[in-house]
Order: C-alpha cells, then structure tokens, then sequence
C-alpha cells in the first residue's frame, strides 16, 4: 500500500477525530481517509454515469 501526505486544517482535522477511535465510527484516521476517498470516488463515478463520461469497460 502506497502512504501519501497530505496537509489538513486543524479544524477538519479535529472533525475526523470525532469519528475516530473506540467510541468512533473508525479505528484510525487512514481508515478514515480511505473511507472517505472511496466514497468521494463512488459520487464522482455516479455524477459521470449520469452525464455519459464513464467508458464501458
């Protein structure tokens, strides 16, 4: 698995940590990351869908 750095504002940070750890929703913030860029990725595949930008593969 290739890691990435990436620079996040405090506040979005302090956000994600809410969702993060044994009373949250994920066990850590890579988790969390990855969660949400798959998610990102599933809109932006459905917005294209929907105007005809997805090749059929």
């Amino acid at each position: 698995m290739s890691k990435i750095s990436v620079e996040v504002p405090d506040e979005l940070l302090s956000d994600l940590d809410e969702h993060v750890g044994e009373e949250g929703k994920f066990v850590n913030r890579s988790e969390a990351v990855r969660a949400s860029v798959r998610k990102m990725l599933d809109v932006l595949d459905e917005i294209d869908e929907r105007h005809g930008r997805l090749d059929d593969e």
